[in-house]
């Protein structure tokens, strides 16, 4: 069984430093932009960016393969087939061992009742798994409560995550293990999250080819509360179209309508049936949440083509996760306004504040933590139209490099300091390396040394400004501190 992989940015706590933590209150993130991916079934696809993608790249065994191959070539060579003898599938003793791996390697907090992987280790693996397997066998299997945590977003508000219990998320990795080969058959190609061999920085490119090949009006879309709108009555109908085994849709139906549980600030505990009284919504952060997402994204994308909204206005589609935008060379304000209509009719809210209209390249906009637009050439002042790290990935990189080096963790060892430093550089570089990147590596780089000097003055009472005593040279030659450099993998310029 692999250890728990590594999650920077989601963890609090080792030594006095924010970033680690004997158990991370927040699960690592099966999708969305910058995060990591979804359901992928095949052995070859590329390692992600992240170490939470660890499980994403271990091989599955040879029988639970040869089962998801074969499910996904049903499905890809008959499209109309619905499949109605799944559900024994899910309980299958090498598919529940290999779900609890790819969530062992995921790592994440605990749920409700507080149970740890080394909980389940040490009171036996192999029975915990047959008894798990005997709850869904013999039906009896009821989720949990899922608990609810909030992570900070980017724009100051909060993003609800849903953590469930150990048991119930290898059930649902092993659903995901099941259906996941099926519905992949089915997605666009302009869906990019949650599959296998495609990434965000793969939707980063096809934005800017279509701004190449002359799309340069561009709907830049959002959605409000995504996960949490999902209905769940077309969801079900949207699954039911592939799958006709009543008793794995039961299962799934269940998932969909688990109590809440949150805890408030005097420690009290409250449920709430929120998602099962609306009948709509799906935990983000659960392993199945970024299938069903996708799923019902599908109907939109799909959508679009088939309404004859595409060709009328020369206008396609760049889905990752709740993220999307729609770049036209006809009307960009009538393409928004067909796809307000279309949002409306799949019961999902358009964010109205964050999303506009724009031309390219006399305007900017932001897709996925990356800016498109006109740039100019350092060297010749020519403008060009490409895409850089855009400033707010770029300011919140510092803010988190500056909390790194806060004077309250002057009794950290400088090695941690560095190292923490430094998993937070190679990070942010791994996603941000498209475009135009040597202006946020320039200033990324000066201001982790400026920010390392200073703490290292504070923490051994060096006056002044510690350049002497502590050059760059020192701080990247002796203590290892991450230099960026290197030109971005530029997609092919066009003239702006």
């Amino acid at each position: 069984m692999r250890g728990q992989s590594p999650q920077p940015d989601a963890r609090e706590g080792q030594a006095g430093l924010p970033g680690v933590a004997d158990r991370p209150e927040v699960p690592t993130t099966p999708g969305n932009a910058g995060r990591g991916k979804g359901p992928e079934f095949k052995t070859d696809v590329r390692r992600g960016m992240r170490a939470g993608r660890l499980a994403m790249s271990l091989p599955p065994p040879p029988k639970v393969e040869k089962l998801q191959e074969a499910l996904h070539a049903k499905a890809k060579g008959s499209p109309g087939y619905r499949f109605y003898a799944l559900y024994d599938k899910v309980y299958r003793r090498d598919v529940l061992e290999w779900a609890y791996a790819r969530c062992r390697a995921n790592g994440g907090a605990p749920g409700v009742d507080r149970q740890t992987f080394e909980d389940i280790e040490a009171y036996g693996l192999d029975r915990w798994l047959d008894e798990l397997a005997t709850q869904l066998k013999d039906r009896t299997y009821r989720p949990h409560p899922v608990r609810r945590v909030f992570i900070p977003k980017g724009d100051g508000k909060q993003r609800p995550l849903g953590i469930a219990t150990i048991r119930d998320r290898v059930a649902q990795m092993a659903t995901v293990l099941v259906l996941g080969p099926i519905f992949e058959a089915d997605l666009e190609p302009e869906q990019y999250a949650y599959r296998p061999g495609r990434s965000a920085l793969d939707a980063v490119e096809a934005v800017h080819g279509l701004l190449k090949s002359g799309h340069k009006e561009v709907v830049d879309a959002d959605l409000s509360g995504y996960f949490d709108s999902i209905p769940h009555a077309e969801l079900i109908r949207s699954l039911s179209r592939r799958i006709s085994d009543r008793h794995l849709l039961g299962l799934i139906k269940m998932w969909l309508e688990a109590p809440v549980e949150e805890v408030d600030g005097r420690g009290r505990h409250h449920r709430t049936t929120r998602n099962k009284d609306e009948g709509r919504g799906s935990p983000q952060g659960s392993p199945l949440s970024p299938l069903l997402a996708n799923v019902y994204m599908r109907r939109f994308v799909r959508g679009w083509k088939f309404l004859g909204y595409e060709r009328r206005f020369s206008a396609s589609i760049v889905n990752y996760a709740d993220d999307f935008v729609i770049c036209c060379r006809g009307s960009a304000a009538e393409a928004m306004s067909a796809m307000r209509g279309m949002m409306s009719r799949l019961k999902l809210t358009v964010n109205e504040t964050k999303t506009r209209a724009c031309g390219v390249p006399e305007e900017t906009f932001d897709f996925l933590g990356y800016t498109f637009g006109r740039f100019y050439s350092p060297r010749t002042g020519r403008p060009y139209l490409g895409v850089r790290p855009s400033a707010k990935k770029v300011a919140r990189l510092r803010d988190e490099i500056r909390e790194l080096t806060d004077r309250r963790y002057l009794r950290a060892e400088a090695g941690a300091v560095v190292g923490r430093l430094n998993l937070k550089l190679r990070g942010w570089s791994n996603y941000f390396r498209l475009g135009t990147v040597s202006p946020a590596y320039s200033a990324l780089n000066w201001h982790s040394c400026n920010r390392l000097r200073r703490w290292l003055c504070a923490k051994h009472k060096v006056k002044g400004t510690g350049m002497t005593r502590y050059p760059d040279r020192y701080l990247h030659d002796v203590l290892g501190l991450v230099k960026l450099s290197g030109k971005g993998r530029n997609p092919t310029c066009a003239n702006a």
